[in-house]
């Protein structure tokens, strides 16, 4: 009952959309009306204000970091050796992607998972955000970037930790990313993935 009550939770924590929040709060259209019609930081940034995109990244980061941070609080329990705090890691991202409070409507989950894995263990964090800096200064795709590093968080686990229960949670975590990702794989694939700086065109 105790795990179904903090994965519950994680899930409402992940559900707060920050990008939308902060959008209403400072004046800005909505981010599911322009742009990749994607509410995170990335589409934010396509408004125009980058006060704006850096607090949607700040909250996003932050409330994947929270939920694994409070989970081990709660419990007592290692991130990385027990159940609760990676479950409630995959639950924040789980409500990111399909949240509560703004019809399900999510954004693609890099900002969270980053938070969450920085949270479970800061060397798993640091080497998947050097994973995803790497592909992006060579290639200019933010999609591609996070596909890869996703990909790259499991064997960062996989080669940490081996099968510790952390593992299989930061698994679960990468086919999120990937699964909300896949109209990118298609444009990747495609040749017609915008680049960073360029506006996104209808595909």
């Amino acid at each position: 009952m105790q795990t179904i009550l903090i994965a519950l939770a994680a899930y409402l924590l992940g559900s707060i959309s920050f990008a939308v929040v902060v959008s209403k709060a400072m004046g800005l259209p909505d981010p599911h009306g322009y742009g990749s019609k994607n509410p995170g930081a990335t589409n934010v940034l396509r408004s125009g204000s980058k006060p704006a995109a850096a607090l949607t990244l700040v909250g996003d980061t932050g409330k994947g970091a929270l939920a694994v941070v409070l989970a081990a609080l709660y419990t007592g329990e290692s991130t990385i050796l027990g159940y609760d705090a990676p479950i409630a890691g995959a639950m924040a991202l789980l409500g990111h992607l399909y949240p509560l409070f703004h019809g399900f409507k999510g954004g693609k989950g890099v900002a969270t998972a980053v938070g969450v894995l920085l949270a479970l263990h800061w060397l798993l964090g640091v080497g998947t955000f050097a994973t995803f800096a790497i592909i992006l200064a060579f290639f200019r795709i933010v999609s591609l970037a996070s596909i890869v590093a996703a990909l790259f968080a499991v064997f960062w686990s996989a080669f940490l930790f081996q099968l510790a229960p952390v593992t299989p949670a930061v698994a679960a975590i990468a086919l999120l990313v990937i699964w909300r990702h896949r109209e990118n794989i298609l444009r990747i694939a495609r040749g017609t993935e915008p680049r960073l700086g360029q506006k996104k065109t209808v595909s």
